[in-house]
């Protein structure tokens, strides 16, 4: 089976904001079957550069669920905070 991950890699900007727009994403993901699969915060590059250090990786059962999730009402809404929160990329895997 074919899943799509959503991997995020962020710049934390205002943390208090980054806090308030995380309390929120997680519901976004439900009505799509997404699934956090990690946080983390980068510790060590072994070898290159890393252009943000914090990183999400979010599991969906299809490519299309995925983007239904992102084109959410739900989730539009949170991407002004986003925006405010953190400087963050988002790419789509397909695995």
């Amino acid at each position: 089976m074919t899943h799509a991950y959503v991997v995020g890699q962020m710049t934390i900007k205002d943390q208090d904001k980054w806090v308030e727009y995380r309390s929120q994403v997680l519901a976004t993901l439900t009505p799509w079957a997404g699934e956090l699969v990690f946080r983390g915060s980068q510790i060590k590059a072994l070898f290159g550069q890393c252009a943000h250090p914090e990183i999400v990786v979010v599991r969906f059962p299809s490519l299309e669920q995925s983007e239904f999730w992102h084109a959410s009402a739900a989730y539009q809404a949170l991407i002004p905070l986003r925006c405010e929160a953190a400087d963050v990329v988002l790419i789509t895997y397909e695995a």
